[in-house]
């Protein structure tokens, strides 16, 4: 829950905005500003207050204990101008509240946390768990010095600035007479970011970040304690030197999906439970497979099968519990085997919109900064060159090498990496998805980022042509052979739908528009509006309404989009507008200069 306060009626107002937008998730406290500042801090996640930020402090200041504990606390200022993260920017989600305030309001959001100030991941914002000296490695990053990163594999982190590598060191220092080995290798005079699920000694200048990478099965008798079952987990992964942080979740097989025990493992550890068909798991070979679970579920292995069912390595085989004191005697009621599961890659195929910054999706701007690897054509590169985090390994390419980027995103990928695919418009519409997607496999994970489309940027400049159903159709034969295009545009003009022509015209490729519009003419009249956009959104953008008989294919190149009306679309006081059809609509006549 968000708390909300405020002392004055221009700051109320601004609250109450805030209550709102936020139904469910915000909650107004009334009263005395310190009373009410009390109540928020104890029972609330977040607080946003509608005071100066010196006085905030001061009503603050003797209720903090730990920065993993306290709430996140932004201060908005009398004129709405400013939202301060200015408690728990990181812990208590302060710096993402920022954001959100000034999306209601229209302030602007004030972040001071150094990494966040300086494009850096927050170690503590990688939503992996983290130990040891996060702000000695931290201060580090942001102060360029060495790094030395540790890494059992490569994970699809976000991008580690460069002086964070694999045997980063102080080269100056490392032969210096009297140079001290650090607690596990590294000089006294460097940093060591640890990326591992094994228990290390880390000392000061020394922090680890645990991955998701165990798989705990489990297997367990009717009734079997909850104490047992973590019990059993927690010693497999001690004595294999293995972190409770890096388990990815619990598995076990379909008819132990509601055992009281293993459900409330789950919610111990704090991970998800996931469960298999015993008939999939009778079919995973396992080093000690048994008669009782066969008998009693249907497959001769649980804890072992339940495991390895996504691949990995097998680090600790099938134990039992140890019956708790005061049930000695009686058989073991649980069993647990842990697999490393490999790293999964991750790709992104991500579409930038037309080009202006403001269609740029939070969405896309949020993997932009997720990404180590950005691949893409150079001139949308420059684009959003700015937007990436420092150490981002950009592989840029020209025109034509559509194919190549493809391959080359998912082989990055492939090695573990966070990917970045990007592409104009929605990768999805005759962009980079297809081919990237027709290369990726099972063996990385996929996401697809939408983007506002070269036709949807173009219908909100003419007006609303796309106001009933319409197709877009390339007229580029570079992949297509013409006759295939020709009675697909046929086939529209036919059906009478608003057509939208991408990749219209170009210096090689100047009969195709002509040809096109001609078939569109036998089923259109010459006056049916036709809109032309050329660099929509942008700067140097253009946008007219003319007509099917007027329309000079000469006007119009490969930055161009063409939408091409039906029999029913209309200019009406300089805009395109296809009805939908409405009764209300048809009952009278289109006013305002239609033609």
């Amino acid at each position: 829950m968000i708390g909300l306060i405020s002392a004055t009626a221009a700051g109320a107002a601004a609250r109450d905005r805030l209550a709102a937008a936020w139904p469910g998730r915000a909650r107004v406290y009334e009263g005395p500003v310190r009373e009410a500042v009390h109540r928020a801090f104890a029972e609330c996640e977040q607080l946003v207050c509608f005071l100066a930020t010196g006085a905030v402090v001061r009503l603050l200041a003797p209720l903090l204990s730990d920065k993993s504990a306290d709430p996140g606390v932004v201060c908005v200022d009398e004129a709405g101008r400013h939202a301060v993260a200015l408690l728990g920017g990181h812990a208590g989600g302060a710096n993402a509240l920022a954001e959100a305030v000034g999306e209601v309001l229209g302030a602007a959001p004030v972040v001071t946390t150094a990494t966040d100030a300086t494009g850096l991941p927050g170690l503590d914002m990688l939503g992996l768990p983290v130990e040891g000296d996060v702000a000695g490695v931290s201060r580090a990053m942001l102060d360029g010095a060495p790094v030395e990163l540790r890494a059992d594999a490569v994970w699809p982190l976000p991008a580690l600035p460069p002086n964070v590598a694999p045997g980063a060191q102080d080269v100056k220092d490392a032969h210096a007479p009297g140079a001290a080995s650090g607690t596990d290798g590294g000089t006294a005079n460097t940093a060591v970011l640890h990326v591992t699920d094994r228990t290390v000694g880390f000392g000061a200048r020394e922090a680890v970040v645990r991955p998701a990478s165990l798989a705990v099965g489990v297997g367990a008798s009717s009734g079997a304690p909850v104490d047992e079952i973590t019990g059993l987990i927690h010693d497999a992964l001690r004595e294999a030197g293995l972190s409770p942080l890096s388990v990815a979740e619990l598995v076990t097989v379909d008819a132990k999906a509601h055992e009281p025990g293993i459900v409330a493992a789950a919610a111990r550890l704090g991970v998800p439970l996931r469960t298999y068909a015993a008939e999939a798991l009778a079919r995973i070979e396992v080093p000690n497979p048994s008669g009782a679970p066969l008998a009693a579920v249907g497959t001769p292995s649980v804890a072992e099968a339940a495991a390895l069912a996504e691949g990995g390595e097998l680090l600790v085989p099938k134990r039992k519990s140890t019956p708790p004191p005061g049930s000695e005697g009686r058989a073991a009621m649980a069993t647990c085997a842990v697999v490393r599961r490999t790293p999964r890659g991750r790709l992104a195929v991500v579409g930038l919109g037309p080009g202006a910054r403001d269609l740029l999706t939070p969405r896309a701007r949020e993997e932009l900064r997720r990404a180590s690897v950005l691949v893409g054509l150079d001139q949308y590169v420059d684009q959003i060159r700015d937007l990436l985090r420092p150490g981002t390994t950009v592989l840029e390419s020209g025109l034509g090498a559509e194919e190549e980027r493809a391959r080359t995103a998912v082989a990055e990928a492939r090695t573990g990496r966070a990917v970045a695919l990007i592409g104009s418009g929605d990768t999805g519409v005759y962009a980079m998805a297809s081919p990237a997607l027709a290369e990726a496999g099972a063996d990385i994970d996929v996401v697809g980022v939408p983007g506002v489309t070269a036709a949807l940027a173009a219908a909100a400049l003419l007006g609303a042509p796309l106001g009933h159903d319409h197709v877009s159709i390339s007229l580029s034969d570079l992949h297509t052979p013409w006759e295939v295009i020709e009675r697909r545009v046929r086939a529209a003009a036919e059906s009478d739908l608003v057509v939208t022509f991408y990749n219209p015209r170009s210096r090689g490729r100047d009969w195709q528009l002509p040809q096109a519009l001609s078939i569109l003419a036998e089923h259109r009249d010459p006056a049916t509006p036709v809109g032309v956009v050329r660099n929509a959104s942008r700067p140097d953008g253009s946008s007219r309404v003319t007509s099917l008989a007027a329309l000079d294919p000469a006007t119009v190149d490969m930055m161009t989009v063409v939408t091409v009306g039906n029999t029913a679309t209309r200019e009406i006081a300089g805009r395109m507008v296809t009805p939908r059809g409405y009764r209300w609509q048809s009952a009278s006549a289109p006013r305002g200069g239609a033609r």
